[in-house]
């Protein structure tokens, strides 16, 4: 539970506006053919993930100045040690400078390590979403009115949808035959990637995620948005953490079935 020294409707508050701000940042370089650099890992950056990223810094050193945080691009930022933002100013850089729209901005907020409250954006399509402990999971489109997020009810496997994150990941081997498994048992299959992939689950469009080979800052925000709406969220062995690098969100009645099939390998 979150402690009662931590104002946690100020951190959703701040986490909504760090991740909004991400989006303003990135979004008006979308399409402006900006210069793409390599980094020591061959990802790929741009003027684009740095200004977001300054600006979500910004938004949290507001409200909590005394906050440890984490950046895709700037590193590690010294702070308390109770608490740490994780920040991914840009998921999706491929994505972005191909002119694709499933890309945005990722934050959240650790409590002596579990996540309390988490934030992301879709730019193009307009969408927020934010989340926190207790607080239930939203989304707003076009800066309409929030909607709370609840996950699908359905629980034959048969009749679900399986969203993919990673392909580089997921269709090579060891998970590669659990993976053609579970998306031919399915009713359907989908690989938006990036945060897209799990924002289906969250809008009850999809009713399982599942992600490999990424970094902490690429899924942290969404345990808790899965969680608050309904789902479950794990790591591939069934832990419920963020940390692990691959994960599993589902609406909670499809888990255990894909689980066992990642087990089976």
């Amino acid at each position: 539970m979150p402690s009662p020294s931590l104002d946690l409707d100020l951190a959703l508050a701040t986490a909504r506006r760090a991740a909004e701000a991400g989006a303003a940042a990135s979004l008006r370089h979308f399409s402006a053919g900006l210069a793409v650099e390599l980094k020591p890992d061959r990802t790929p950056v741009t003027r684009a993930d740095r200004e977001a990223e300054a600006a979500i810094v910004a938004v949290i050193r507001a409200a909590f100045p005394d906050h440890a945080l984490l950046g895709e691009e700037t590193g590690a930022h010294p702070g308390s040690a109770e608490w740490r933002w994780i920040v991914d100013p840009l998921d999706g850089t491929k994505g972005f400078t191909r002119g694709r729209a499933f890309w945005g901005p990722l934050v959240a907020l650790e409590e002596r390590g579990a996540v309390v409250a988490g934030a992301m954006a879709l730019p193009v399509a307009a969408e927020v979403y934010w989340a926190a402990r207790g607080r239930g999971a939203w989304l707003s489109t076009a800066g309409g009115p929030p909607a709370r997020l609840a996950v699908s009810r359905i629980a034959d496997w048969r009749d679900a949808t399986l969203s993919l994150g990673e392909p580089h990941v997921l269709l090579a081997p060891p998970l590669l035959a659990p993976i053609a498994r579970l998306a031919t048992a399915a009713q359907s299959a989908r690989c938006y990637g990036d945060l897209a992939g799990c924002a289906l689950v969250l809008k009850g469009q999809a009713e399982a995620w599942i992600e490999a080979g990424v970094q902490l800052w690429d899924i942290a925000p969404l345990q808790i948005l899965v969680e608050e709406a309904g789902g479950r969220f794990t790591d591939h062995a069934g832990a419920p953490t963020h940390a692990s690098g691959h994960c599993v969100a589902s609406n909670g009645a499809v888990h255990e079935r894909v689980l066992a099939a990642l087990r089976e390998g």
